[in-house]
C-alpha cells in the first residue's frame, strides 16, 4: 500500500504533467492562429488593402490580444467554480416569504376561479 508521501507525489507529477498538456495545447492553438492572421496579412497586401508594415503589427495585435484573453481565460472559470452561497433568513425575512406564498396561492384560487367562470360562460352559448 502506498504511503502518504507517494500519493503526494503522484498527485505533484499529475498536476506538473495536466500544466505541460495544456501549455502545449495553448502554444498549438497560437501557432495556427498566428500562421492563420499571417496568411490573411499577406493576402490583404497582395490586394493592395494594408502595407506590409500595418500587417506586421496586424499579426503582433492580433497575438497579443489572443495571448491577453487566454491569460484571463482562467480566472473566469474559477469564478465559476466557486461554491454555491446560501442565504440564511431572519425571522422578519421568513415572516414575508411566508406571505408572499399566502398571496400566490390567493392568485393561483383566482384564476382557477376565473377559468371556471370562463369555463361556464362557453357552455351557455
Amino acid at each position: 500500500m502506498p504511503g502518504f508521501g507517494d500519493v503526494v507525489q503522484r498527485a505533484f507529477y499529475l498536476g506538473v504533467g495536466l500544466a505541460s498538456y495544456a501549455g502545449e495545447k495553448a502554444g498549438g492553438k497560437l501557432s495556427e492562429l498566428r500562421s492563420q492572421a499571417q496568411k490573411l496579412a499577406e493576402e490583404m497586401v497582395a490586394r493592395g488593402e494594408m502595407t506590409t508594415e500595418e500587417a506586421k503589427h496586424f499579426v503582433e495585435d492580433l497575438m497579443q490580444q489572443a495571448q491577453q484573453s487566454s491569460v484571463n481565460e482562467p480566472s473566469a472559470s474559477n469564478q465559476n467554480r466557486e461554491p454555491r452561497r446560501i442565504e440564511i433568513l431572519t425571522d422578519d425575512e421568513t415572516t414575508t416569504v411566508q406571505q408572499d406564498d399566502q398571496d400566490v396561492e390567493k392568485l393561483r384560487q383566482q384564476v382557477l376561479g376565473l377559468q371556471e367562470e370562463l369555463q361556464r360562460l362557453k357552455r351557455q352559448q
